[in-house]
């Protein structure tokens, strides 16, 4: 194997990101950072690299540390085994709470039985 992959061949093979051109899009704009440093799809990633890679739906930034090199997608325990996160858990836990909070906003209209619960707590024939 190789010394050094390409950067987006990589974030695909551990499963980052679904494809390679969404790993690619990544880099690209300027947001997976290595060392603090912005990288470009070509850049190449070596043991030991510290990544900051940004969640891709909600706000954060996971932080890895690259164990083992990949050029082809694996399953997920053998991907995991090339990378150690860094992450706090801080970052999950708001990670999570943007989810919550998201999925909450999205609900739109009240179902029936929301409905109905919201007329027991309301007391809808009591005014009537």
């Amino acid at each position: 194997m190789s010394e050094s992959v390409r950067i987006d061949k990589w974030l695909w093979a551990t499963r980052f990101f679904k494809t390679r051109g969404i790993a690619a899009e990544a880099c690209a704009t300027g947001k997976l950072k290595r060392n603090g440093h912005p990288l470009k799809p070509a850049s190449t990633v070596k043991p030991g690299d510290l990544l900051e890679i940004p969640f891709v739906e909600g706000p954060g930034v996971r932080e890895v540390s690259v164990v083992a090199l990949l050029e082809k997608r694996v399953g997920a325990p053998e991907a995991q085994a090339c990378y150690e996160d860094r992450t706090k858990p801080e970052v999950y836990e708001a990670l999570k709470l943007w989810q919550i909070a998201k999925h909450e906003a999205a609900k739109g209209r009240p179902t029936k039985r929301d409905r109905r619960e919201i007329d027991k707590i309301h007391g809808f024939w009591d005014g009537v």
